[in-house]
C-alpha cells in the first residue's frame, strides 16, 4: 500500500545523512587542527581515520537510499553531488594528516595556524549551510553563509601566496621549504573542498527557491 508518511520519513533520512556527513567533515577538520597544534599526538590521526571511515559508511548508505527511494526531497544528482563534495573534505584532511606525521620533524607549525583557523571558520559555515537544506531552505541565509565561506577561501588563497613568498625567501633549508610548501598546499585543498561543497548547496537552494 502506498504510504506518504513512509516517503516523508525517507526524505528526513536523506537530510539526516547529509548532516551526518557534514559533521564528520567537521570532526576531521577539528582533528586536523589538533594535529597542527600537537604534531606528536598520534591519536589525532586515528580520529581522522575514524571520521573518514564513518563518512564513507554514510556515503554508502546515502547511495543505497538513493537507489531504493522513488521520491527524493532533492534531485538525485544534487544529493549525490553534495555527498561526494563532503567526502572529499575528509579525504583531503586525512591526506594532510598523513603527510604531516611523515614530515613533522621538519615542519613549522606556526606557519600553518592561520590556515587552520580559516578552515575551521569555513567548515562551520558549511555545516550551517547543510542544516539549511532541511525545511525552508532560506535562500538569503544560505547566500550569506556561502558569501562568508567564499571570503574565508579567498583569504586562504592570499595567505597561501604570502606563505609561499616567505618560503622562497631563502631563510629556510631546502628540505624544510619543500615540506612546508607541500603542507600549505594540502591545507589549501581542504578549504577548497569546503568551498566546493558550499557551491553545491548554494546551487541546490537557488534551484529550489
Amino acid at each position: 500500500m502506498f504510504s506518504l508518511q513512509r516517503l516523508l520519513g525517507k526524505g528526513d533520512r536523506f537530510f539526516d545523512l547529509l548532516e551526518a556527513g557534514a559533521e564528520e567533515a567537521h570532526q576531521s577538520v577539528q582533528a586536523l587542527v589538533g594535529l597542527v597544534n600537537a604534531p606528536q599526538d598520534g591519536q589525532t590521526l586515528d580520529k581522522l581515520i575514524v571520521s573518514r571511515r564513518q563518512e564513507k559508511q554514510i556515503h554508502q548508505e546515502l547511495t543505497a537510499l538513493l537507489c531504493n527511494t522513488f521520491i527524493t526531497p532533492l534531485e538525485r544528482e544534487d544529493i549525490g553531488a553534495l555527498s561526494n563534495a563532503l567526502s572529499r573534505i575528509t579525504k583531503a584532511a586525512k591526506k594532510f594528516a598523513q603527510r604531516l606525521l611523515a614530515s613533522r620533524a621538519h615542519m613549522h607549525a606556526e606557519l600553518l595556524r592561520k590556515q587552520t583557523e580559516l578552515i575551521e571558520q569555513g567548515i562551520e559555515a558549511l555545516c550551517q549551510m547543510v542544516r539549511q537544506l532541511r525545511g525552508g531552505r532560506n535562500l538569503d541565509k544560505v547566500q550569506e553563509q556561502n558569501a562568508r565561506l567564499q571570503q574565508y577561501e579567498g583569504e586562504a588563497d592570499k595567505l597561501m601566496l604570502d606563505l609561499l613568498n616567505d618560503l622562497y625567501s631563502g631563510k629556510y633549508e631546502p628540505l624544510q621549504m619543500i615540506i612546508m610548501r607541500d603542507l600549505i598546499e594540502l591545507l589549501e585543498k581542504v578549504i577548497d573542498r569546503c568551498r566546493d561543497a558550499g557551491n553545491v548547496i548554494f546551487q541546490i537552494v537557488l534551484k529550489n527557491s
